[in-house]
């Protein structure tokens, strides 16, 4: 799909506007086109679409069952409580990847184990029922016994590097945001945030700011730190929604002061200086994407954007999103590297189960912030969740994985860490990982560290009776979403209209459409069908029926919600 499409479905969308259920309420902005994106198909090849929230619950199951069976399992384990330094109470965890040896058994990172308990919350669980509370047990990773009084990677650990401290905060801001009153998340936010503002401070606010172009930040001497091999300087995309985030929640003015700072070092970074290094970029997107429709301010979102897919970063320059076929198969939409000359000189790459659920988080979120891009990032989704299947070993045959010898694997629950093409030998559309090519210590490949995000997809995923329309729940991983009615994207990649059936809760709704900026159902109960035109996409807000519409400046509100930011 190009620009052209584009413009002419907005013309279309205007002329529509003078039906009776399609009032316009404001001019109608063009969708924002994504270069990379734009050279993915509209319809990838071959096509399954797996049930997402499927794959999420049962997924969950196998990984806390406490007393599974067989080779490897179970994967979950408690840690008594003597050994749990930071609560004195039972914790909880699981290894990175499937089949630990002796000296791993204890190696349970923060990254996989409360992504786990986020993403199940994603895809609708609650995850603290039951004989443990999953979610107040989380708190094993807040550092309080060695006086670091931070949310770490480890139990008992130091600083070295930026996604490895930011990282399980954003994660355990994610995890208080739908957890508000258990146990004490919410006053460690407050504590770490206070951290991570004096940080930003140094960084980006002080008179003498440093930047962020360092390795991490000691928060021992309190001062950032290079070491001497690579750099991440998109820890002012994931500090920036660290404060941000702290903002919305605890309304101290000191963090909104320092989410400008971050999101303001982006924005004067030149086009060709991309930051991007791992998964923190996308999370700074949102940020800055939400402050403008929230507060006004003008980042240079499509910059930020851009960053994410493009394979144009100044410090990781492989990194981005994959818009390649691998043996036949469509890969466009997963997030990993690309082989680059002159270490890989052959067309191929290396896409990672984690990186691709996580960075959907996020840029499917903002989408109630700014509904411009909505095509662009419908159409994204429908290749990476359709090739997403991929990381799994049942869609492979044996010859074209690293571990077909564990069975538990076959079953399509757990993923192997990334998926290669022509990466590391002649491997070709290759299910694999880094644990056994390194020897560091696993029987397999299987990392659970990213097959523990797939809640996310779980939960913003449905399946509607067009087999390429998905429906896309907006909210689903959207951080604080108070005052919010639900709203959901439908991308349509065919030439032609298309209709989906739309099933509501019990009541009578009207349906608003952000991207039009009209009424496209009103007073309607049970189930509705929305018409949504040719190569063109309906953000579709379900709101209480009759309710009282209003503008003011570029928002647009019913019954005192805001529904659209332009």
């Amino acid at each position: 799909m190009n620009i052209f499409k584009y413009l002419i479905v907005i013309m279309g969308l205007v002329s529509c506007a003078h039906s009776e259920t399609a009032k316009a309420v404001k001019n109608v902005p063009a969708q924002v086109v994504i270069p990379l994106i734009n050279r993915m198909p509209d319809f990838p090849q071959p096509y399954h679409m797996r049930n997402w929230q499927k794959v999420s619950l049962d997924y969950d199951k196998v990984l806390y069952d406490l007393n599974a069976k067989g080779e490897h399992m179970p994967l979950m384990k408690l840690i008594p409580a003597e050994k749990n330094i930071n609560t004195g109470k039972t914790g909880f965890g699981f290894t990175s990847y499937v089949g630990p040896s002796e000296q791993n058994k204890d190696s349970m990172e923060a990254i996989a184990v409360i992504g786990s308990v986020l993403g199940a919350t994603y895809a609708g669980l609650d995850k603290t029922t039951g004989e443990h509370n999953w979610v107040e047990m989380c708190e094993q990773y807040y550092n309080k016994a060695n006086g670091r009084n931070l949310v770490l990677n480890q139990i008992d650990t130091s600083y070295d590097s930026f996604w490895y401290t930011v990282f399980p905060h954003i994660l355990f801001y994610s995890v208080s945001d739908r957890y508000p009153n258990v146990g004490k998340m919410r006053e460690i936010m407050k504590i770490t945030a206070d951290k991570w503002y004096k940080a930003a401070y140094i960084m980006g606010g002080s008179q003498d700011k440093t930047g962020f172009d360092f390795t991490y930040f000691d928060f021992d001497s309190m001062r950032p730190m290079k070491n001497g091999k690579w750099i991440e300087p998109d820890s002012a995309a994931g500090i920036g929604w660290l404060m941000y985030s702290a903002y919305l929640k605890l309304k101290d003015q000191k963090y909104l002061d320092a989410a400008k700072w971050c999101m303001e070092s982006l924005n004067n970074r030149l086009l060709s200086e991309n930051p991007y290094y791992e998964v923190q970029l996308p999370f700074g997107a949102y940020a800055a994407v939400r402050m403008n429709a929230e507060l006004g301010t003008n980042y240079d979102v499509h910059k930020f954007i851009n960053w994410c897919f493009e394979h144009s970063s100044k410090v990781r320059g492989d990194m981005g999103v994959i818009h390649e076929t691998w043996k036949g198969n469509d890969c466009n939409g997963l997030v990993g590297s690309i082989n680059t000359p002159p270490w890989r000189t052959r067309p191929g790459g290396y896409a990672f189960a984690m990186n691709t659920f996580a960075m959907a988080a996020p840029l499917v979120s903002m989408l109630r912030y700014d509904d411009r891009y909505a095509s662009s990032i419908g159409k994204w989704i429908l290749n990476a969740a359709n090739a997403a299947r991929l990381f799994y070993g049942n869609f492979h045959w044996k010859e074209n994985q690293s571990s077909p010898e564990w069975q538990e694997g076959r079953k399509g629950l757990i993923a192997y860490e990334g998926l290669r093409q022509f990466w590391d030998k002649d491997e070709s559309l290759f299910a694999s990982g880094d644990a056994v090519n390194h020897n560091w210590g696993y029987a397999t490949d299987y990392g659970l560290y990213g097959s523990s995000y797939v809640g996310v997809f779980g939960g913003m995923i449905r399946q509607t009776n067009q087999r390429f329309i998905l429906q896309l729940d907006v909210l689903a991983t959207n951080f604080d979403s108070r005052n919010s009615y639900p709203t959901y994207l439908y991308f349509n990649p065919y030439d032609v209209e298309k209709k989906v059936l739309l099933d509501l809760p019990a009541g009578n709704f009207d349906i608003y459409d952000t991207v039009g900026n009209r009424f496209l159902a009103k007073n309607v109960s049970t189930q509705t069908e929305l018409t949504i035109p040719a190569n063109a996409s309906i953000l579709i807000v379900i709101a209480p029926a009759n309710g009282v519409l209003k503008q003011v400046d570029h928002k647009t509100y019913i019954n005192d919600v805001i529904v659209d930011y332009r």
